[in-house]
């Protein structure tokens, strides 16, 4: 297990290339998928065991919904049968489960049961499990300056008051600790709308394996990686060998 300090608290994975792990396999991309749903078990199996307090997954991005109607409804069918199969299991264990993204694009039945999840979870703290599900980094900030803005409006805010600060409390996952590590997978060297306000001074790490092929081994790696790492916040190298990055908070 890695130590403390070298520890990432909240990590995040955009969880690329079931559909190319498929067609290297002569498969319908729905098989990548379901490929990948079993991936996610080895991504959570691993930050169990070395203690991350929060690992948040790219399940389906706002942009997602562009994709052809067969492939969507397949997802929309393993996303509930993984809320139907594993939920129980996952809160044995003392994972907390909590879902971010525009749920009124989705089914009034798939919400219900995302509800169902969160608040059969709440109390469970071993593991946060954050499914980010048409979610967008765009539409998410935009989200927070509307409340800012309406705030302004009400006259509960001064518009010189609005500051970075102020918009941190209204992004998604605002009670949680800051992203310290986001993991790529697929090759692909891009963030794609993905936490855009949550990642600012967190470390990345791509990788080529398509998402499905993850395993432990893989994630230590990007882990090991990231323990080697200095994080500098704007600092010097110097600043931080002294100490001087230890009660920074992005």
């Amino acid at each position: 297990m890695n130590t403390p300090n070298t520890l990432p608290r909240h990590v995040a994975v955009i969880m690329d290339g079931n559909g190319r792990w498929a067609q290297q396999r002569r498969r319908p991309r729905i098989i990548g998928h379901r490929a990948g749903a079993r991936a996610v078990r080895n991504a959570i199996d691993y930050c169990m065991q070395q203690g991350v307090e929060v690992l948040t997954l790219y399940a389906f991005s706002s942009e997602n919904w562009r994709r052809p109607e067969e492939e969507v409804s397949g997802l929309m069918r393993i996303f509930l049968n993984v809320l139907d199969t594993e939920v129980s299991e996952l809160s044995r264990r003392g994972v907390r489960i909590r879902f971010i993204g525009d749920r009124a694009a989705f089914s009034e039945s798939l919400r219900a049961r995302m509800q169902d999840t969160e608040s059969a979870t709440a109390d469970n703290t071993q593991l946060t499990l954050v499914i980010a599900a048409s979610y967008g980094g765009h539409q998410d900030i935009a989200q927070a300056a509307r409340v800012l803005a309406q705030q302004v409006a009400d006259g509960q805010l001064r518009p010189e008051q609005v500051d970075a600060e102020r918009m941190a409390q209204h992004v998604a996952m605002s009670d949680l600790q800051p992203v310290d590590l986001c993991i790529r997978t697929g090759g692909d060297l891009r963030i794609s709308n993905f936490l855009l306000w949550q990642i600012a001074y967190s470390e990345l790490w791509f990788t080529p394996v398509l998402w499905p092929d993850v395993d432990a081994k893989l994630l230590s790696e990007a882990f090991s990686d990231f323990a080697r790492r200095q994080r500098r916040f704007g600092m010097t190298g110097e600043q931080i060998d002294d100490g001087a990055g230890a009660a920074f908070t992005p």
